[in-house]
């Protein structure tokens, strides 16, 4: 892809935690199917009970589930060129305790400047195996039409070229293990500004500590990883941190053309 193809990926992260604070908390039926859940997942750790095993488990992984867990923010980055020049990439966050009007106004958003699976593309870090389906599942869960680029019920990966993953990139192939961002940046050496806050801390950061501020740092920080990270693999200039600038539209005007 040319540099000046560039401003046609919109980047993505997104972050999420669990719907309730607790086990405790969920209604008796999905308790029950939560319950069921956790009896499947696979820890080293003993527990004394099923419901300890249940409640344990929902606090450390049922934000990581669709049916049990929602979007808190939406972090998107979009990229700015002038001829064989990238100028600066645009940051968007959705963020809020309301998910339905998160997701209502990505998909906007989506609808209004990215709607055309022939022309535009989402990229991502993981992004066919967590962030777009998830994104996918909360979104019919909030009953939100699905964009035109989210649209993929029922595709086949080969049927979906719209959507960018820098994990598979890095795969080559190989389907055995997953390389986390961090880890990937790390190995080239990319900068990853140092932060209190990382994945496994969402949930007590929202549930607890109420930082809706920390975490959606910590998603724009992601997707400037994942545009860095997608830049080595194609051969561009990493990007310098005064060209990262903070918008609160994604209006595209000449980049449509």
């Amino acid at each position: 892809m040319r540099i000046k193809d560039l401003k046609r990926i919109l980047f993505i992260d997104i972050e999420t935690v669990a719907t309730h604070s607790s086990y405790e908390e969920l209604s008796t039926d999905m308790q029950k199917h939560w319950l069921r859940k956790a009896g499947q997942l696979k820890v080293d750790i003993d527990f004394d009970t099923e419901n300890d095993r249940a409640k344990q488990l929902y606090l450390d992984k049922a934000g990581i589930y669709a049916e049990y867990a929602k979007v808190v923010c939406v972090s998107a980055g979009l990229l700015s060129t002038n001829g064989d020049e990238i100028e600066s990439v645009r940051l968007r966050s959705f963020y809020g305790h309301d998910e339905k009007t998160i997701l209502q106004e990505f998909a906007e958003v989506l609808n209004k400047h990215f709607n055309r699976i022939n022309r535009f593309f989402l990229c991502g870090h993981n992004l066919r195996e967590f962030d777009v389906p998830f994104l996918c599942r909360r979104m019919l869960i909030n009953g939100i039409k699905l964009p035109a680029l989210l649209n993929i019920p029922g595709k086949r990966p080969w049927q979906t070229p719209h959507l960018i993953d820098t994990l598979e990139y890095w795969k080559f192939g190989d389907y055995k293990n997953y390389t986390s961002l961090a880890l990937l940046t790390a190995v080239f050496g990319l900068p990853t500004p140092k932060d209190d806050l990382d994945g496994s801390m969402v949930g007590e950061a929202y549930w607890v500590r109420n930082d809706l501020k920390a975490i959606t740092q910590y998603c724009e920080k992601d997707v400037i990883s994942v545009i860095q990270l997608y830049f080595k693999f194609n051969g561009f200039p990493t990007l310098k941190e005064e060209q990262v600038v903070s918008t609160t539209e994604f209006d595209l005007g000449d980049e449509e053309e």
